[in-house]
């Protein structure tokens, strides 16, 4: 698979929608993941991510312009002993919970499917990362419409074992912009992973659409100690 450039995925597609990153440092000393989120509408728009514990959530920047929190209020990054989980919705919490109970994160899942947002039907992207003994994995998920059809879903997950130093992988929403929004196809997308942490969430803030980026969430965890550094980047502060 050619490895990509993310800086050029993301200027080239003017809305990914909500997009998950994971991989490893080119050094090999960090498990990385990253995710972001963008908004066409003004309830979209009025966000901002905020530290929640070991992980994050999405707040409204204006609480008096919320509409509708269902789909937009949630916590995208928590933290299950050394499994770091990331998505695009509420099934964060389905696949903590699921894997306390000793689910895999593939079981987990089985009883979600794609957002109930017609026509759109937006998939729900999940990332899990797993740290132990020094050694890094980590899987991708996303549950989709069957080609636009809300009558079926398709599930895939991808797993990723022993992560190349200095490979990732990116999986998005949508396709490109559009009326009703096309969603992802095809296995995640291989990319590079650089070891500075803050060199690489300024690439991808800048490259994200000026008008339709709202927040950024960084992670970089060291696979030896497990110890992590964040970085958050919110459009609205």
């Amino acid at each position: 698979m050619e490895m990509l450039s993310i800086e050029k995925e993301l200027q080239g597609n003017s809305y990914p929608g909500r997009g998950i990153i994971i991989g490893r440092s080119a050094d090999g000393k960090n498990a990385v993941t990253a995710y972001f989120i963008m908004g066409r509408s003004e309830n979209s728009r009025n966000r901002i991510f905020v530290e929640d514990g070991d992980g994050i959530r999405t707040q409204a920047f204006d609480p008096s312009k919320l509409t509708d929190p269902s789909l937009i209020i949630y916590a995208p990054v928590r933290v299950l002993g050394n499994k770091t989980i990331v998505t695009n919705g509420d099934q964060t919490d389905t696949i903590y919970e699921g894997m306390d109970k000793q689910m895999t994160f593939e079981q987990s899942l089985r009883c979600r499917e794609f957002e109930p947002d017609g026509p759109n039907y937006t998939p729900r992207i999940s990332g899990i990362m797993h740290i132990e003994g020094g050694k890094y994995s980590y899987a991708m998920s996303i549950l989709k419409s069957n080609n636009g059809s809300p009558e079926s879903c398709n599930r895939f997950t991808f797993a990723y074992e022993n992560a190349a130093p200095g490979e990732g992988h990116f999986i998005h929403t949508y396709m490109h912009d559009g009326n009703p929004l096309p969603s992802f196809e095809g296995e995640p997308k291989l990319i590079g992973i650089p070891d500075d942490m803050d060199a690489f969430a300024e690439s991808l803030w800048s490259s994200l659409n000026e008008e339709n980026k709202v927040s950024l969430f960084v992670r970089y965890i060291d696979i030896e100690t497990g110890k992590w550094q964040t970085r958050i980047i919110n459009k609205n502060q």
